[in-house]
Protein backbone atom coordinates (compact mmCIF):
# COMPACT_ATOMS: atom_id res chain seq x y z
CA UNK A 1 0.00 0.00 0.00
CA UNK A 2 1.19 3.42 -0.87
CA UNK A 3 -0.21 6.76 0.57
CA UNK A 4 1.01 10.52 1.16
CA UNK A 5 -0.68 14.01 2.05
CA UNK A 6 -1.37 15.75 -0.90
CA UNK A 7 -3.51 18.55 0.40
CA UNK A 8 -3.72 20.61 3.55
CA UNK A 9 -6.98 23.00 3.56
CA UNK A 10 -6.31 26.99 4.48
CA UNK A 11 -8.62 29.15 5.27
CA UNK A 12 -8.37 32.10 3.83
CA UNK A 13 -10.63 35.72 3.30
CA UNK A 14 -9.71 35.89 -0.42
CA UNK A 15 -8.65 33.98 -3.20
CA UNK A 16 -6.91 36.45 -4.87
CA UNK A 17 -5.49 37.82 -2.07
CA UNK A 18 -3.75 34.68 -1.02
CA UNK A 19 -3.14 33.32 -4.26
CA UNK A 20 -0.83 37.08 -4.31
CA UNK A 21 0.82 35.65 -1.17
CA UNK A 22 2.02 32.43 -1.97
CA UNK A 23 2.52 32.25 -5.43
CA UNK A 24 4.10 35.87 -5.31
CA UNK A 25 5.73 35.92 -2.14
CA UNK A 26 6.59 32.56 -1.96
CA UNK A 27 7.09 31.56 -5.40
CA UNK A 28 4.80 28.92 -4.74
CA UNK A 29 3.77 27.36 -8.32
CA UNK A 30 -0.29 27.68 -8.67
CA UNK A 31 -1.67 23.89 -9.83
CA UNK A 32 -5.23 24.93 -10.01
CA UNK A 33 -7.72 28.10 -10.05
CA UNK A 34 -11.20 27.00 -11.30
CA UNK A 35 -14.60 28.16 -10.50
CA UNK A 36 -16.83 26.19 -9.05
CA UNK A 37 -20.45 26.43 -10.17
CA UNK A 38 -21.67 27.66 -6.75
CA UNK A 39 -19.23 30.43 -7.78
CA UNK A 40 -16.58 29.41 -5.17
CA UNK A 41 -13.25 28.40 -6.44
CA UNK A 42 -10.47 25.73 -6.53
CA UNK A 43 -7.46 26.94 -5.86
CA UNK A 44 -4.35 24.66 -5.10
CA UNK A 45 -0.96 26.27 -4.73
CA UNK A 46 2.17 24.02 -3.93
CA UNK A 47 5.87 24.66 -2.94
CA UNK A 48 8.35 24.41 -5.86
CA UNK A 49 10.26 20.92 -6.17
CA UNK A 50 8.63 17.23 -6.54
CA UNK A 51 7.67 16.36 -2.70
CA UNK A 52 5.69 17.54 -0.36
CA UNK A 53 1.77 18.58 0.11
CA UNK A 54 -0.03 21.28 -1.74
CA UNK A 55 -2.69 23.65 -0.01
CA UNK A 56 -6.17 24.43 -0.98
CA UNK A 57 -7.03 27.93 -0.36
CA UNK A 58 -10.36 27.74 0.73
CA UNK A 59 -12.48 30.86 1.20
CA UNK A 60 -14.18 31.43 4.72
CA UNK A 61 -17.92 30.68 4.62
CA UNK A 62 -19.23 31.83 7.68
CA UNK A 63 -18.31 33.41 11.03
CA UNK A 64 -16.83 30.43 12.25
CA UNK A 65 -14.69 29.77 10.17
CA UNK A 66 -13.62 33.34 10.06
CA UNK A 67 -12.57 32.54 13.55
CA UNK A 68 -10.30 29.41 12.74
CA UNK A 69 -8.68 31.98 10.17
CA UNK A 70 -4.64 32.12 10.90
CA UNK A 71 -5.23 29.92 13.99
CA UNK A 72 -6.00 26.54 12.80
CA UNK A 73 -3.06 25.28 14.59
CA UNK A 74 -3.96 26.83 18.10
CA UNK A 75 -0.90 29.37 18.09
CA UNK A 76 1.65 26.90 16.93
CA UNK A 77 3.94 26.72 14.09
CA UNK A 78 1.80 24.62 11.85
CA UNK A 79 3.55 24.37 8.74
CA UNK A 80 7.13 23.78 7.64
CA UNK A 81 8.56 25.13 4.48
CA UNK A 82 11.90 23.29 3.43
CA UNK A 83 14.87 24.94 1.62
CA UNK A 84 17.90 24.27 0.06
CA UNK A 85 19.42 27.41 0.12
CA UNK A 86 18.10 29.16 3.51
CA UNK A 87 19.85 32.58 2.45
CA UNK A 88 18.75 32.88 -0.89
CA UNK A 89 14.47 32.14 0.24
CA UNK A 90 14.96 34.60 3.21
CA UNK A 91 16.33 37.13 1.51
CA UNK A 92 14.13 36.70 -1.17
CA UNK A 93 11.00 37.05 1.28
CA UNK A 94 12.17 39.87 3.16
CA UNK A 95 12.53 41.70 -0.37
CA UNK A 96 8.89 40.38 -0.67
CA UNK A 97 7.54 41.79 2.49
CA UNK A 98 7.07 38.54 3.71
CA UNK A 99 6.84 38.93 7.83
CA UNK A 100 9.63 37.14 9.78
CA UNK A 101 8.68 36.94 13.56
CA UNK A 102 12.50 36.03 14.36
CA UNK A 103 15.61 36.21 12.68
CA UNK A 104 17.63 32.67 11.03
CA UNK A 105 19.01 30.69 14.22
CA UNK A 106 21.03 27.75 13.94
CA UNK A 107 19.65 24.85 15.12
CA UNK A 108 20.98 21.29 15.28
CA UNK A 109 18.72 20.28 13.10
CA UNK A 110 19.40 23.23 10.76
CA UNK A 111 18.85 26.78 9.71
CA UNK A 112 15.69 28.34 10.94
CA UNK A 113 13.56 31.23 11.18
CA UNK A 114 9.51 31.39 11.75
CA UNK A 115 7.58 33.75 9.28
CA UNK A 116 3.55 34.06 9.12
CA UNK A 117 1.48 34.73 5.97
CA UNK A 118 -1.33 37.32 5.64
CA UNK A 119 -3.83 35.55 8.03
CA UNK A 120 -1.22 34.80 10.75
CA UNK A 121 -0.55 31.07 10.20
CA UNK A 122 3.04 30.32 11.37
CA UNK A 123 5.88 28.49 9.14
CA UNK A 124 9.16 27.36 9.65
CA UNK A 125 11.69 28.09 6.93
CA UNK A 126 14.15 25.58 6.93
CA UNK A 127 17.64 24.44 5.70
CA UNK A 128 18.20 21.02 7.29
CA UNK A 129 21.67 20.54 8.05
CA UNK A 130 23.95 18.46 6.41
CA UNK A 131 25.36 15.00 7.72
Amino acid sequence: MSQSLFLVTLVIDDYDRAKDFYCGALGFDCLQDDVQPDGKRWVVVKPKGEDGAAFLLARAANDRQMAAMGNQTGGRVGFFLKTDDFARDHASMLAKGVQFLEGPRHEVYGTVAVFSDPYGNTFDLIEHATG
